[in-house]
């Protein structure tokens, strides 16, 4: 196994990116065409990396689960970009952005990292602008920005509709054009199962046709996994029904670290669950807290009467209303970041104050903004997202306020990776939600789609080719070699055991479906490894999770066929990763005894409930190493943060 080496370049910080940039090593231009490139997804890291690194000449292997790669997740970001273009004037610079993020993951991420996705976080902007993406635009012809990403300076950048959609129709433009070029071969309705290591170095993939059902196998010098988060483990989440972590976590049993897999963030403006038979949750954009006040009633009676329909929001006068984000933090207010808005939300309807029929839910009003602006201008910046709302809920947000409530929705966890985003398997790299990612313990509003293009189109194409340089000696693999059948034989072995459960059960009776085991885990991770962990419910969960695996192994039922589309069978599989994710949560939480960012320990707070880190023990990145089989508790290994340039302090909202 490899050494925690995070490879950073010697240097000061703002020089790190350029003087690596300067000395990296080169490939031949003639010498790309020999090389070839596995990509797993096609969503804003995946398709920009894809895209970018054809357009340089490599040979690009790029999958995606979808039919087709504009179908990417990407598109559900309904929110904006984060960039340092300091358009209005108002203080904002790469050095506060990136100031901010690193305190907005409460001071759990490399300097370097940060400072450099700040850096080129200018570039998206006018990358974006030049493949046409319809970012909104100001009477002068500057484009259009809001404040968020938890500051109070104006550097979030929206498009018209939905800002995710537009910047993945842009990467989606650009791939395509490789493709049309033939330096990209597209792979849809493809799943990666596992990778393949050769003398220690990731040499490719082992796929699954998901029409035919038929494994196939992929060679290439390296291997880019760009396969997102693995908030769906939690099953209710913002994601899209699809996501899944099956690809990071072959990886991590193959010898990839698993880093921070308890970062795991709480969106703070979600429709509340409604019912027990929904299967995802709708994400409403973050945008909405710039101009909606976010509040629950004063008087418990109030709560009480909204909870059983008597009342609704509108009917409840101003001064019974408690705005309580503004009461609790008056420089910020509602653009407090996540974790802050999340937990206040519950700490409320913990408290009873909730306002829907669960008491799970607080509002968001836009009736102050309607008397401020006019109903005209709030309808051009957020029409689109009220009709939505309304068309959801069959709620006018002009008449009543909306509800919202937190969910899970980006997971800052995922596989470790270096300055260059290789995971501790050499040839493996990681991108976009995909990899621990430069956010730390919590994700500021709007970094996610800023992180993603980062990865794919100012970052991969040089770390990439610095990897690369020496392999033009090597000539390109053959998928007959011993590795790529074992991988294979593997691949198939599982997912013929877990077909094959069912048939093996003699109480028939027992078997239950996928979604059914799904459910018991989505309730133990929410209700244990949730918005609030204790040392208690940490140590309970992972006895349960056992029996969940111990359920699953026993009692899944997969209808249909072994062979062709099963969707089922491809969602059982998923199923068996995610239970193992929900342990390295677990694991993860149960180690990291502090709070910070999206991981709140009830044992380490203030007198007034807020996170309270631990910098003495806790400082480090948590790398966790999977031992021989899932059974067997990981190991964790630790990357120590040192900060050179910045001073660590305790977040404060308040002044």
């Amino acid at each position: 196994m490899s050494q925690i080496d995070s490879k950073i370049p010697a240097g000061p910080l703002a020089e790190k990116w350029t003087n690596y940039k300067a000395h990296q090593k080169l490939v031949n231009p003639a010498n790309k065409r020999k090389l070839d490139i596995i990509v797993v997804g096609t969503g804003l890291a995946g398709a920009s990396a894809a895209a970018s690194l054809g357009e340089m000449g490599f040979h690009v292997i790029n999958f995606c689960i979808q039919d087709s790669p504009r179908r990417a997740h990407s598109i559900a970001a309904q929110g904006g970009i984060n960039a340092a273009k300091n358009y209005q004037n108002d203080g904002d610079a790469v050095y506060r952005l990136f100031y901010d993020t690193i305190k907005g993951g409460d001071y759990r991420a490399r300097e370097a990292n940060v400072y450099r996705l700040a850096e080129v976080s200018a570039s998206i902007i006018d990358q974006c602008v030049a493949q046409g993406v319809p970012f909104a635009r100001e009477y002068g012809g500057m484009l259009a920005n809001r404040s968020f990403g938890g500051v109070q300076v104006s550097r979030t950048f929206y498009a018209k509709g939905q800002t995710g959609q537009q910047l993945l129709l842009g990467a989606y433009s650009s791939l395509m054009k490789e493709v049309n070029n033939g330096t990209v071969e597209l792979h849809t309705r493809t799943e990666v199962e596992d990778v393949v290591i050769i003398d220690g170095r990731c040499r490719g993939v082992i796929a699954k046709d998901l029409v035919s059902g038929k494994l196939e196998r992929y060679a290439a010098h390296a291997v880019c996994l760009a396969t997102g988060g693995y908030g769906n483990a939690y099953f209710l989440s913002t994601n899209a029904m699809g996501c899944n972590c099956t690809a990071a976590i072959q990886a991590y049993r193959k010898g990839a670290y698993f880093a921070n897999p308890c970062f795991v963030q709480i969106h703070p403006t979600c429709i509340p669950v409604h019912g027990d038979k929904q299967s995802k949750l709708t994400l409403m954009s973050e945008s909405l807290r710039n101009d909606g006040r976010i509040w629950v009633p004063k008087k418990l009676e109030d709560a009480k009467r909204l909870q059983r329909g008597e009342i609704k929001g509108r009917d409840i006068p101003e001064e019974d209303r408690d705005y309580y984000l503004e009461r609790r933090y008056p420089a910020f207010g509602n653009l407090v970041p996540r974790d802050v808005a999340s937990r206040a939300a519950k700490e409320r309807t913990d408290h009873g104050f909730g306002v829907n029929n669960t008491g799970l839910a607080v509002f968001l009003d836009f009736s102050d903004a309607f008397q401020r602006l006019g109903r005209q201008r709030v309808d051009e910046r957020y029409g689109n997202l009220f009709d939505m709302y309304q068309e959801i809920t069959d709620v006018d947000p002009h008449d009543n306020p909306m509800m919202i409530f937190p969910a899970i929705h980006y997971t800052m966890g995922g596989l470790w990776v270096d300055y260059e985003l290789q995971t501790s398997v050499k040839g493996l790299f990681a991108l976009g939600e995909c990899n621990f990612s430069d956010h730390g313990a919590n994700r500021l509003g709007a970094s996610a789609l800023m992180q993603g293009l980062s990865d794919g189109y100012f970052v991969i194409p040089y770390t990439m080719q610095n990897y690369l340089a020496d392999q033009i000696t090597v000539p390109r693999f053959t998928t007959n070699l011993p590795e790529f059948e074992e991988a294979e034989k593997k691949v198939q072995a599982e997912m013929d055991r877990i077909y094959d459960i069912q048939h093996k059960q003699a109480d028939k009776s027992k078997l239950v479906s996928v979604d059914t085991i799904h459910k018991e885990l989505y309730k133990i991770l929410w209700n244990q490894v949730g918005m609030a962990r204790n040392a208690e419910g940490l140590k309970s969960a992972l006895k349960k999770l056992k029996e969940v695996r111990e359920q699953f192994d026993t009692c899944v039922r997969i209808p249909g066929s072994k062979e062709g589309l099963n969707v089922e069978l491809d969602k059982a599989i998923h199923l068996r990763d995610f239970i193992l994710m929900g342990e390295l949560i677990a694991y993860d939480a149960l180690e990291r005894n502090e709070s910070c960012g999206g991981h709140f320990r009830e044992e380490s707070q203030t007198e007034e409930g807020e996170a309270k880190r631990n910098d003495e023990e806790f400082m480090y990145v948590a790398c966790w190493e999977y031992q021989k089989d899932d059974d067997t508790a990981p190991v964790l290994h630790k990357e120590p943060l040192n900060y050179e340039y910045i001073k660590v302090q305790t977040r404060n909202y308040k002044s």
